[in-house]
């Protein structure tokens, strides 16, 4: 298998209500099967997901944290309106959203924008993956998969990678339960999370800087089969329970 990474070059700064899709496909020859990935800050722009500073006015709890964090009490109550489980308030804040992904600040960002800006995740990242993909197909006629990617850090590493936070037309996770390895020993509990790979590799193209490579192309990716639950449940999320145990 011969995996081919395009770099989708040439994209200007975007700005809400830009018609990022058309922007996108006059840039690249999309072929079935490929797999795009976008920077969730650019979909973020272009579909007006951006909230001004001044115009947040922080609650006592933002104001709180803040004194903890070092950070502008409107950035962290931006941060806590687009929470749904706060895990951790200092050193940093860590916090669930509405989609079950977990990041530092909600993924509210004020990096690659204008200053008095903030970008907030998408609210709905899987539909807007399927918007983007049908979107694509209208234009184009092919038939392609796409991941939205954000930038995480890891615990116990340093550095941040390429996550997936929405993906459609594949599974999430490659699941290996049930096959044979070289040896012949039946794997119990191997799952892949190909969408995390292939985000990760994707920001490495991209840049954290400036770039300029918002969106990257995968073409070759063979298929697999798999499902889509790559986030852990409360339940089974034993880092979670144990940081909530501090």
């Amino acid at each position: 298998m011969h995996i081919q990474v395009i770099p989708v070059e040439g994209l200007p700064i975007i700005h809400p209500g830009d018609p990022l899709t058309e922007m996108i496909c006059e840039r690249v020859a999309f072929e079935n099967g490929d797999i795009l990935c976008l920077a969730s800050s650019v979909y973020s722009k272009a579909n007006d997901f951006i909230r001004k500073i001044d115009e947040i006015t922080p609650s006592e709890e933002a104001i709180r944290i803040a004194q903890k964090t070092r950070e502008d009490p409107a950035f962290v109550q931006a941060v806590l309106d687009d929470t749904t489980d706060l895990i951790l308030e200092d050193p940093f804040i860590l916090s669930e959203t509405v989609t079950g992904h977990v990041g530092v600040r909600a993924g509210v960002d004020h990096s690659n924008i204008e200053d008095g800006l903030i970008i907030r995740l998408p609210p709905d990242p899987m539909g807007s993956a399927g918007e983007l993909r049908s979107e694509i197909a209208q234009i184009t006629g092919k038939d392609i998969r796409v991941i939205i990617t954000d930038t995480c850090g890891r615990s116990f590493r340093r550095g941040q990678t390429g996550v997936a936070i929405g993906w459609s037309g594949m599974a999430a996770i490659r699941d290996f339960r049930g096959d044979h390895d070289l040896f012949g020993h039946i794997l119990e509990i191997t799952e892949e999370a190909v969408v995390d790979e292939i985000a990760g590799f994707s920001n490495f193209i991209m840049g954290e800087s400036n770039n300029g490579v918002p969106a990257v192309v995968f073409r070759n990716c063979q298929m697999w089969t798999g499902h889509d639950n790559l986030h852990f449940s409360k339940d089974e999320d034993i880092i979670r329970k144990a940081l909530c145990r501090k």
